[in-house]
């Protein structure tokens, strides 16, 4: 989980692409509204355990308001993540196209950007990882979303290989599919503060001193 790929985010001051309303209508404070509720919410209790009469009412809107912007609250779910995904997206920036400069320092600042993201947003992250066993549309939308990452990382371990810095130990997917699968089921259990975990704020270091071993070995930069 190193970086975001842009086309499945959308930036936080224009409507979501999951919102029922027109694109040409930007800044709407009732979505925001809504999304700012759903997340206060989740952080009470279980997407199930919410209405949309409770997100309506929290926005200050009516429920066939609600339904003008939203068609479900699974649909309401999605766009936090939507949102999630575009915030890591610009804390990121364009540091993976530093990567063959630092690839410790670049690879540190990918990740916290990522996990720093997610664990700001602790509420609509758990409620996402709990939604994907039951909603479909869900789960297919964070398999794009992990199939960027890997796409990603892939690439800049064949570019490392390719100019000599990393041995080929492994195949370059395999071993990316295998870190990225890592820092999902690690960070989860980080802002779960799940047992066995490792501590919040070890989190990042951990995480880049395994890439670092498993991409380059013995080559690991220092």
């Amino acid at each position: 989980m190193v970086c975001v790929v842009s086309d499945v985010a959308t930036s936080s001051s224009t409507p979501s692409p999951r919102s029922r309303r027109a694109a040409r209508v930007t800044g709407d404070e009732r979505e925001r509204a809504i999304l700012t509720t759903a997340e206060t919410l989740l952080g009470e209790r279980s997407l199930h355990e919410i209405s949309v009469d409770d997100l309506a009412r929290g926005a200050g809107i009516s429920r066939p308001t609600f339904y003008f912007y939203f068609a479900s609250k699974e649909a309401v779910l999605l766009a936090l993540i939507d949102r999630m995904v575009a915030e890591a997206h610009e804390r990121r920036g364009d540091v993976m196209e530093r990567f063959a400069q630092d690839p410790r320092g670049v690879l540190y600042d990918a990740t916290k950007a990522v996990y720093d993201t997610f664990r700001h947003h602790r509420a609509a992250t758990l409620a996402a990882a709990d939604a994907r066993a039951s909603s479909t549309e869900i789960r297919e939308l964070w398999e794009r979303v992990m199939d960027q990452f890997v796409d990603e990382t892939t690439l800049a371990i064949e570019t490392e290989r390719a100019r000599g810095a990393a041995p080929a130990l492994l195949p370059a997917r395999d071993l990316a599919t295998a870190l990225n699968l890592m820092n999902e089921r690690v960070m989860h259990a980080a802002v779960a503060r799940s047992v066995p975990g490792v501590a919040e704020d070890d989190v990042v270091r951990t995480l880049v001193a395994i890439w670092i071993s498993a991409i380059y070995g013995a080559n690991a930069p220092a």
